[in-house]
């Protein structure tokens, strides 16, 4: 799934692909935000790690689960 991440004070928003359902990725995020310092971690679809502190969060657009390829793209 697509997620975009909109950061306050950062013109462009931070878009990264993951294999979580929006279910985990929602229940990290309140986990995240109950924190006074929180630390928001996601693991992107290449097994990479974004960690963004929660008071820099400005939104979280979770997009559509990632369809399934048609035509010659991997498998």
């Amino acid at each position: 799934m697509e997620i975009k991440i909109g950061i306050t004070d950062v013109p462009r928003e931070v878009t990264i692909e993951s294999d979580d359902s929006a279910e985990t990725i929602e229940a990290g995020l309140r986990e995240s935000l109950a924190q006074p310092d929180g630390l928001f971690r996601l693991n992107d679809a290449k097994g990479r790690v974004v960690l963004v502190p929660t008071r820099t969060l400005a939104y979280l657009d979770l997009g559509q689960p990632n369809q399934r390829q048609v035509g010659f793209g991997r498998a």
